[in-house]
């Protein structure tokens, strides 16, 4: 699996493609100029794959990518960046 994160803003979520039209999503909601990680979802049929965690770095990435910060209210978000703080400079709350 090949499949980049991209973000469907009128969803208000991150997409991963994992299998034909099957998603993993990241979803989000705007707060004072922020992105608010707010829940994640992965098909149970896809856990433990380390599907989530494709994801929350694609997320991540995209984030500073376009130059925006994150708020993490999502458990598996925050447990992601605990492991990975090089994302510090994407996380702001």
């Amino acid at each position: 699996m090949d499949a980049k994160v991209v973000e469907n803003a009128q969803q208000h979520r991150f997409e991963l493609p994992i299998d034909g039209e099957i998603l993993a999503s990241a979803y989000y909601r705007i707060e004072s100029g922020k992105v608010a990680l707010i829940h994640t979802e992965v098909p149970s049929e896809f856990s433990g794959q380390g599907i989530a965690s494709r994801l929350a770095q694609g997320t991540f990435e995209l984030l500073r990518k376009t130059g925006r910060k994150a708020i993490l209210k999502c458990p598996f978000m925050s447990r992601f960046f605990a492991k990975h703080p090089e994302y510090a400079d994407v996380v702001d709350g």
